[in-house]
């Protein structure tokens, strides 16, 4: 299997605020550097580096402030005196609920962020940009001919929605790779998350629309980040009312558990017929992963990707989570070896 992978993700990393102190952010670079090992030390197939593309396959997904903000925060961060990580103070909460961007970057930061979770570094959006342009690469592979390929990306994209940030996502890699399936021809895309954390920024994008089917398999939203999207109930609004399927599972959820909800989902997204299959692949559903709490093991992700291989779909595996170094590298590819050996 093909790989894409980037060196520009090394200049991101971060802190985050999370249990009342700021401290290093979980999302670092020895998570890509970990899994490209993994990949080479399998021999998984050739690595490439990600081709240039123009913003306008960003704005496909997201907003043009919003990648325009993305583009400028760390300029203007700067601009005020600060060289520390920028992170917001303000969020507009419920019955500040407006839509008038900030002129000052202490509220852009908040107008466009969901958590403390994803700083700005004088590095972020060319490690954003460039992990953007991994998925885009591997997209154009499948679209092209290809039967599969491997993003690896970092930082990861399925908490970034249309104009917000978060849960150290920014863009929204496996959403833009849907968008660019799209604007080449494709009618229907279907998007399946595995992350254990709800993929709430790749439903935001595609909440009101038919093309583009998203299921998510995650922690209950009732204790589990990002608590407030993920839920069975929500399956779209207006035109796209029935193409997003959530399966929250309950802590302490097992391989036996989990193969039934990803059969669910794989079936729905079958009789979809959609003619190109990305999954937000994320390893943190592992036993021991040090912020979540599902009870897969190493084998079980070669399992699950036998599962995915039984769509019969062109795929693109894009990567999001998983925070256990020592194993995320070996649960990645035994995912795509899985698949493989399954077709």
């Amino acid at each position: 299997m093909l790989t894409v992978f980037s060196p520009k993700h090394r200049l991101h990393h971060g802190s985050e605020l999370k249990d009342g102190a700021v401290k290093p952010s979980f999302e670092n670079p020895q998570r890509a550097e970990t899994v490209l090992a993994r990949v080479q030390s399998t021999v998984l197939g050739e690595v490439i580096p990600e081709r240039e593309y123009d913003r306008s396959c960003y704005v496909a997904a997201h907003s043009e402030r919003y990648v325009a903000f993305l583009e400028n925060a760390w300029a203007e961060w700067t601009a005020t005196g600060k060289q520390h990580d920028a992170l917001p103070l303000v969020w507009p909460v419920r019955d500040l609920a407006i839509d008038r961007e900030p002129g000052f970057i202490d509220g852009k930061l908040g107008f466009y962020a969901m958590d403390a979770g994803a700083p700005i570094t004088a590095g972020t959006w060319e490690a954003v940009r460039g992990s953007a342009n991994v998925a885009l690469t591997a997209m154009d592979h499948i679209i092209d001919g290809a039967h599969s390929a491997f993003a690896l990306c970092r930082p990861p994209g399925h908490h970034a929605a249309r104009e917000y940030m978060g849960g150290y996502c920014y863009l929204n890699n496996a959403a833009i790779a849907a968008e660019r399936c799209r604007s080449r021809g494709a009618k229907r895309v279907a998007i399946l998350d595995v992350d254990f954390h709800h993929g709430n920024g790749t439903q935001n994008i595609f909440y009101e629309r038919p093309d583009v089917f998203f299921a998510s398999l995650h922690g209950d939203p009732h204790v589990s980040y990002p608590y407030f999207s993920g839920y069975a109930h929500e399956e779209g609004a207006g035109a796209g009312q029935g193409f997003t399927a959530n399966y929250p599972l309950a802590k302490g959820c097992t391989w036996d558990t989990y193969r039934q909800a990803l059969a669910d989902a794989l079936d729905r997204i079958v009789a979809f017929e959609p003619q190109f299959l990305v999954v937000s692949l994320g390893v943190d559903t592992f036993e021991h992963d040090p912020i979540s709490h599902f009870l897969l093991t190493s084998e079980d992700f070669v399992r699950m990707g036998a599962q995915i291989a039984g769509a019969h779909l062109p795929t693109l595996f894009v990567m999001e989570g998983g925070y256990m170094v020592d194993e995320i590298g070996i649960n990645a590819v035994n995912t795509l070896r899985g698949f493989e050996s399954s077709l």
